[in-house]
């Protein structure tokens, strides 16, 4: 028997996502929306196992019918909620200080259609970011200190 009509022999392989352990854990918490808990069971996995965060579990949020995750980014490092959310869905500004007020940092989780996420840190208020980086920072600054320091 050639490989090839040995491999066309074989049934195709169960769904695992459906089988493992988080996803039943997921959706035993009883949320309707469907896309919204394969998402979260998306964002589990990548933080899982791509991030290697510690302590990652599920919660239900009643108020929002969401599954919502929670995770520290290293050992004794500060628990975050992590919002899962498929990118053609769009949040009110209740739903997002339902979340803010549960008193964790918050990261949301866009999750597209490909599987691509996106993370994006939310705070209550606004935040000073970073520098930008590259060859172009500060650059017109800094000329302008230097003749200001020859003067």
């Amino acid at each position: 028997m050639s490989e090839a009509s040995h491999r066309a022999e074989k049934p195709p392989p169960p769904n695992w996502i459906l089988q493992h352990p988080a996803y039943l854990q997921m959706k035993s918490l009883e949320v309707e929306d469907s896309e919204q808990l394969h998402a979260a069971f998306l964002v589990y996995m990548d933080l899982t196992e791509v991030r290697q965060w510690k302590e990652v579990s599920c919660v239900k949020s009643p108020e929002l019918q969401m599954v919502l995750l929670e995770a520290r980014e290293k050992e004794e490092a500060p628990v975050q909620t992590i919002l899962p959310l498929p990118v053609h869905r769009s949040l009110s500004h209740k739903s997002i200080r339902h979340v803010l007020d549960r008193g964790f940092p918050m990261l949301l989780c866009a999750v597209a259609a490909d599987s691509t996420l996106v993370y994006q840190r939310m705070t209550d208020g606004l935040v000073t970011p970073d520098p930008p980086v590259g060859p172009f920072q500060d650059l017109g600054r800094r000329q302008h200190r230097k003749r200001r320091q020859k003067h």
